[in-house]
């Protein structure tokens, strides 16, 4: 039961993580065409939220790993 758990878990942040990154690309990409002016700021921001979006994953493989090895 401990594996589908950590499956389900391990699914679901690789899946939201893809869409997170999909998202912010997309919208980065959006506003630069919008506002070129505004570009090199909203890099920087977009970098910073990138940095935030890719800690999920890594939180989610560590309590896949701590569901898997102490059950």
């Amino acid at each position: 039961m401990e594996i589908f758990a950590v499956a389900i878990i391990l699914s679901v942040a690789a899946f939201s993580t893809a869409f997170g990154f999909a998202h912010l690309g997309s919208k980065l990409l959006d506003n630069c065409a919008r506002q070129p002016e505004m570009a090199s700021n909203l890099q920087t921001k977009t970098f910073i939220m990138a940095g935030l979006l890719d800690a999920v994953p890594m939180i989610s493989v560590g309590l896949a790993m701590l569901i898997l090895f102490t059950m």
